[in-house]
């Protein structure tokens, strides 16, 4: 049977705040974990007013001390940014505290040019990316061979258990890279929209399964899909909450054009350009919206196009008690 995962964006619905965020992505996590959710994944987003976590690692912590059984990781850790060294220190605190819970989730989004300049000020350059997802395995598993460039050096605590490793990918080259390295490999249907994506993933989900080489992270390989998702009890709900979504995914002034995520009643004040509404049509191929019968048929047609282990769902919706029902709507699908 198929594994279900949450993807949450600590988003900052309209009239709250972002320390209200935060506790309610812990509130998810946990009626997530009472439903039988396999894992729980915090994004990272930078200079997005509407999104509360810059720090998926800090939330995890705070996930993880409050469940007791679910998967909490990073989707993903935007690795390009950072030392691999030090990556590698956080999740081993994470592990050595919560063993066998911890997902280290990487991804190679730099973000805008400005939050691309803050965080890299004064670098010389950044590193190829496979080689800071190799560094990450060796400090992980401490096995660095003497002509490592820092062999001889330990990511503390040493401890013996390894955090799982994923890949969140939209591309053949990826997966093949998350192959060879014998860790998981998530493909993304939510960052672009684009009907041809689907024929991409389905080839990169094959080559990833066909190449893997297992690893101390994952002896087999495992393929999870990651779509937006709008569910209620009716179609109608679905589509009037997926309406909020549309706005949101226009991206204008770089996601600051509202400082909360919007309420459908915000989404239906705008007056939309033509273009605009060319680009909510297109948009739709990103998400899944509808009652529970449209969602699991969806849902399902993906599964088998994919061949999907498990899929990462992300119910960017507006309000907490409606991201609440979906959960739980979703927990019986399957």
């Amino acid at each position: 049977m198929v594994r279900l995962g949450i993807l949450d964006y600590a988003q900052i619905d309209e009239g709250s705040d972002a320390k209200q965020a935060l506790e309610n992505s812990v509130e998810l996590a946990q009626l997530a974990e009472s439903l039988g959710f396999q894992r729980f994944w915090m994004a990272e987003h930078h200079n997005v007013p509407a999104f509360a976590c810059s720090s998926p690692e800090l939330m995890m912590m705070r996930i993880a001390n409050a469940t007791k059984r679910i998967r909490v990781g990073s989707g993903g850790v935007m690795l390009p940014h950072y030392s691999p060294y030090k990556v590698a220190e956080n999740f081993r605190m994470l592990e050595a505290t919560h063993p066998g819970r911890i997902d280290l989730g990487i991804g190679n989004t730099i973000g805008t040019k400005i939050v691309n300049q803050a965080l890299n000020e004064k670098k010389q350059g950044k590193l190829n990316y496979e080689q800071s997802i190799t560094d990450l395995k060796v400090y992980l598993n401490d096995d660095a061979v003497d002509d490592h460039r820092f062999s001889g050096i330990s990511a503390n605590p040493v401890i013996p258990t390894v955090p799982q490793m994923w890949v969140l990918s939209t591309s053949i080259k990826s997966a093949k890279m998350a192959a060879k390295l014998g860790i998981g490999y998530t493909f993304g249907l939510f960052p672009a929209p684009g009907t041809d994506k689907f024929a991409v993933g389905v080839k990169a989900s094959e080559t990833y399964r066909d190449e893997f080489q297992p690893s101390p992270f994952m002896q087999k390989p495992s393929v999870s899909i990651a779509p937006f998702v709008v569910i209620a009890e009716t179609n109608q709900e679905a589509e009037e909450y997926a309406e909020a979504l549309d706005f949101w995914l226009l991206g204008k002034d770089n996601f600051s054009y509202v400082k909360q995520y919007p309420s459908v009643e915000t989404a239906r004040a705008y007056n939309y350009s033509d273009e605009e509404i060319t680009t909510i049509e297109e948009n739709r191929t990103r998400m899944i919206v509808g009652d529970p019968a449209r969602v699991k048929e969806q849902l399902g047609q993906l599964i088998d196009e994919f061949h999907a282990d498990e899929i990462l769902l992300i119910p960017l919706m507006p309000g907490m008690d409606v991201r609440k029902r979906a959960i739980e709507l979703l927990a019986g699908l399957f």
